[in-house]
């Protein structure tokens, strides 16, 4: 049927906002029996990824002694996008390693190797895990400058926190193709079929097969994401609702962000539409806001093809904030 066709093509959309999808809940938000979601609180301890400067790399369940790390010239917590896990960032945090910079990720709710993965957790449990793991990283790190990474669905968790109210406490922002596709820029029609769906039907599952959109130029990438265990591949209707509730807090929260932000766009994402990164960018209201934009990038820009060049950019942002405004002003223009 048409309608299920169309809501398939949302659920891609979203399913893959990163790599692949306000106040009180809403669709998608109470996913759990009172039980489930009290033990779900009470046993999240979630799987950590944690690469040092020099090479060390470590898992959460291995032998990992954080309490003396090496010194490192900065630390990223990396927050991945919808459906994927923190193994997202093994490139990044590789060529970080090689540069003195230290990257932590962790499985966020509902996700990778956490229990009840495939079930939306709700957006206040996401960002208090996130100003909860800032809080331990800065317990270890003390005054070494902390920066929150956030891919798709992982940018719309950072911004969120960061404009909730309660301090976070981190020298900056770095959004890469942020999910932001809020507000008006979702068509009408998406949104009262996911409503109904989501109320209905929270359970129905949707996946990907047949759809013809492209997140990335990296087709080996895509190959080994699709034959993960740990990447969600049927989507819930009741998350994709969870989903863009968060998207439209994110887009909605813009003006509120005040951090220094880097935002990462690739002119060629077919996920999130141009108009709404757009408007994302006219409603910030900070003035050290660096944008750079790429024109062969995707939605993936960390696991593209010239995912290098997002690398350095990352690096050189981080390393020397004097250097900010000449970065900027390479926005969209001779990218590779």
């Amino acid at each position: 049927m048409r309608w299920q066709r169309r809501l398939a093509v949302l659920s891609l959309c979203i399913s893959i906002l990163a790599a692949c999808s306000p106040g009180s809940p809403g669709p998608g938000e109470g996913l759990l029996d009172e039980g489930a979601a009290e033990r779900m609180e009470a046993q999240y301890d979630p799987p950590w990824r944690h690469w040092q400067p020099g090479g060390r790399v470590a898992k959460h369940d291995q032998d990992t002694d954080m309490s003396a790390p090496p010194a490192a010239a900065g630390v990223v917590l990396a927050l991945h996008g919808f459906n994927d896990y923190s193994n997202a960032f093994q490139d990044f945090a590789a060529y970080c390693s090689e540069r003195g910079i230290a990257v932590h990720a962790y499985d966020q709710r509902g996700f990778g190797a956490n229990q009840h993965r495939g079930y939306w957790p709700g957006m206040d449990r996401l960002t208090a895990d996130l100003h909860n793991a800032v809080a331990r990283l800065r317990r270890i790190y003390g005054d070494t400058p902390i920066y929150v990474l956030g891919e798709s669905m992982g940018g719309a968790v950072a911004i969120v926190a960061a404009t909730d109210g309660r301090p976070l406490d981190v020298e900056g922002v770095i959004l890469s193709a942020p999910a932001v596709w809020g507000g008006e820029h979702m068509n009408l029609f998406y949104r009262l079929t996911l409503w109904f769906a989501s109320t209905f039907a929270p359970g129905w599952a949707l996946t990907s097969s047949g759809l013809d959109i492209q997140p990335s130029d990296n087709i080996e990438m895509l190959r080994a994401f699709s034959a993960d265990p740990l990447v969600i591949k049927a989507t819930r209707t009741s998350s994709i609702a969870g989903l863009v509730a968060l998207m439209d807090r994110a887009l909605a929260s813009a003006p509120k962000l005040d951090k220094d932000l880097l935002l990462l766009v690739g002119e060629k994402d077919e996920i999130v539409p141009a108009g709404a990164f757009e408007d994302f960018r006219d409603r910030l209201q900070t003035e050290n806001a660096t944008e750079i934009s790429y024109p062969d990038g995707y939605h993936m820009l960390l696991r593209d093809l010239q995912r290098s060049a997002v690398f350095e950019d990352i690096v050189a942002w981080i390393g020397d904030p004097s250097d900010r405004g000449e970065l900027a002003l390479l926005k969209g223009e001779n990218r590779p």
